[in-house]
């Protein structure tokens, strides 16, 4: 996805999104919106890898473990999920 005027756009979210990190590696990057979803974004292309499920509120932070195999997320649900980010 080509930048456009410095921003690169990730579309995907039904809501606004409120968190977002990078991967250690620099090639992953979580958000966490008012959707109550959590998705996995590939930075180079800005494609959606995956959509993660299961908050029941909005979801206000986001982080990467430091293997960048996990991802975390706080919700309004009162709840902190920790997820595998490519699980089968």
């Amino acid at each position: 996805m080509a930048p456009t005027r410095g921003k690169m756009g990730f579309p995907g979210h039904f809501n606004s999104a409120f968190s977002m990190a990078f991967s250690p590696d620099g090639r992953l990057a979580l958000s966490g919106a008012g959707d109550k979803t959590l998705r996995v974004w590939e930075v180079a292309t800005g494609r959606n890898l995956r959509t993660l499920k299961g908050h029941t509120g909005t979801i206000w932070s986001v982080a990467f473990s430091p293997n960048g195999r996990l991802a975390l997320s706080g919700s309004d649900d009162k709840t902190v999920r920790v997820w595998e980010i490519f699980a089968e």
